[in-house]
């Protein structure tokens, strides 16, 4: 097994996940997969006041229930396996006191930052981004990160899913983040949830297609991880983790598949530059 935990897995409450797979199915399949250690940390639920889109993220009135239910399955499985509960947040300036009010109620924080501030109005990241999202988005990471909000940074190439090329305003962009990430010694992630669906996506409309082709053709359209990303890191020596990301049933149990699959998008020189860590956040 390539990595046997998991700090990004999410749960029906999000609104986009698997509807009926429970936060219990979830860890029996950790367990299936030969898993050591599970954390939860579904998105963020923002206050009635805050920006919150629609089936992006849990209500705010299921935070409570949402941390006994992963306490409670913590308990259970105890020697089964290590559980703990977290959250996927976004950084918006204005809420850092809720923001470390969330760190402060739970194991993890993992920042996967999905909006940019435009104009004093928050903005999903849904299409092209423009040049100054593109640097927004980076400089908010940048800024979290010194104000100690994350543990971990996800898919923090998120940016090339809407973007056309790698070119210099996103070698720029990319330094921004690296270089706060070495600064603060945060893992960055190796995301895994856009193989997953653009693997799916390819397999349902070429069902006769052959693995491998289908494989070929997913990788064109995956965005990230992205290997131009990836290159830039390994220059900072950062500390890495693999995400699963996980949304779906099965997800758990092909993880280490699509962590070869991931490998082969970076390549095995820019991999052994970067600093893999343990399940307690400690370089292997």
């Amino acid at each position: 097994m390539i990595q046997n935990f998991n700090f990004h897995t999410h749960t029906f409450r999000c609104g986009h996940a698997e509807k009926n797979y429970t936060d219990e199915d979830y860890v029996k399949e950790a367990i299936e997969a030969g898993m050591k250690y599970l954390c939860f940390t579904d998105h963020m639920p923002y206050t009635s006041t805050m920006h919150s889109p629609e089936n992006q993220r849990m209500d705010y009135n299921d935070r409570k229930e949402y941390l006994e239910s992963i306490n409670k399955l913590k308990h259970k499985y105890k020697d089964q396996i290590k559980i703990e509960s977290g959250f996927e947040v976004e950084y918006l300036p204005g809420e850092e006191k809720y923001l470390k009010e969330l760190k402060q109620t739970t194991n993890i924080l993992i920042l996967g930052q999905h909006c940019t501030v435009f104009n004093g109005k928050v903005k999903d990241i849904k299409t092209e981004m423009t040049d100054k999202e593109l640097f927004d988005y980076a400089n908010l990471i940048a800024k979290a990160l010194e104000l100690n909000i994350p543990d971990i940074i996800a898919h923090p190439d998120f940016f090339m899913r809407f973007r056309k090329e790698f070119g210099e305003k996103e070698e720029k962009a990319s330094h921004i983040i690296c270089e706060a990430a070495a600064k603060y010694n945060v893992p960055v992630e190796i995301n895994l949830g856009k193989i997953r669906n653009r693997l799916k996506n390819v397999e349902e409309k070429y069902p006769d297609l052959p693995y491998e082709e289908a494989l070929k053709e997913a990788i064109k359209i995956i965005g990230y991880p992205c290997r131009e990303f990836w290159k830039i890191a390994a220059k900072y020596n950062l500390k890495s983790v693999y995400g699963g990301d996980i949304h779906f049933k099965g997800q758990l149990l092909k993880m280490n598949e699509y962590i070869k699959i991931a490998n082969n998008v970076i390549g095995e020189e820019i991999l052994k530059e970067l600093k893999f860590i343990n399940e307690n956040l400690e370089i292997i």
